[in-house]
């Protein structure tokens, strides 16, 4: 299997036990992998075996690659999702991990030019009303154990131990952690299988199983929007891309 950065092989360990070598390129976003998995050490994540800190390769248990949260229905999945990120992000984050508060106020530096791109002015208005919301809250970046990129092809189902059991049902892959606050979580599964009418159900879904307070995730959700528009028009977009303006217009509206 392979994603944008890394190539994902079965492997076998030398007792027979069956693993998976992740080979992947070394960056801000994959340098906290293992420490993130270490973290959590098979606690609603994958398992972390062996690392090797020269090249970043990772081997991993295996779990079940055909078995992701793509075909379970759309509220289950987002249920799922949730439940697993109160898990992560209960823990602290460890020290060495790129940081939300860092992140947040480069956006907040890098928006005013870029929204000046912008050939319209209604979309150049919500970029600015994104990035009012983070100003609020970017003074308390939080502390906790991110994730970062939970959707529903990063949660895979076990495979089962020798005596027939699975450890659990379901175990988040594949993170870009960094320290901060989980209302920064809740728009990849958002985002999913997207639907407008969804939008609000699944983000009252998600606070209210991770227990969050609402304006603050709001707030955070609103810098994810701005953070992927930014993206786009630093590659070469001059229009807001439909399903982030959406997601934007109507956080903002709540």
């Amino acid at each position: 299997m392979h994603g944008m950065c890394a190539l994902v092989l079965p492997v076998e360990r030398a007792d027979g036990t069956p693993a998976v070598l992740k080979l992947q390129s070394l960056d801000e976003e994959t340098a906290g992998e293992p420490i993130a998995l270490r973290a959590w050490d098979g606690d609603g994540a994958v398992r972390l075996l062996e690392y090797d800190e020269e090249s970043g390769t990772l081997l991993l248990e295996r779990l079940d690659a055909a078995r992701d949260l793509s075909a379970v229905d759309v509220r289950d999945g987002v249920r799922v999702v949730a439940e697993l990120l109160a898990r992560l992000t209960a823990r602290p984050a460890p020290s060495g991990l790129r940081g939300l508060g860092e992140i947040a106020g480069a956006m907040l530096d890098e928006a005013p030019e870029t929204v000046r791109l912008l050939a319209d002015g209604g979309e150049r208005r919500l970029l600015q009303d994104c990035a009012a919301a983070v100003r609020e809250v970017v003074g308390e970046p939080g502390d906790r154990l991110l994730h970062w990129d939970l959707h529903f092809e990063n949660v895979l189902a076990p495979l089962p131990e020798p005596g027939g059991e699975v450890r659990e049902p379901w175990l988040a892959i594949d993170p870009k952690p960094l320290g901060g606050d989980p209302g920064f979580e809740l728009l990849p599964a958002i985002a999913n299988r997207f639907d407008e009418g969804d939008i609000l159900w699944r983000f009252d879904l998600m606070t209210e199983v991770m227990g969050l307070d609402r304006e603050r995730a709001r707030a955070w959700s609103l810098g994810r929007v701005l953070q992927n528009c930014l993206w786009d028009i630093r590659g070469g977009g001059r229009t807001l891309g439909p399903m982030w303006a959406v997601m934007g217009r109507t956080l903002l509206a709540r």
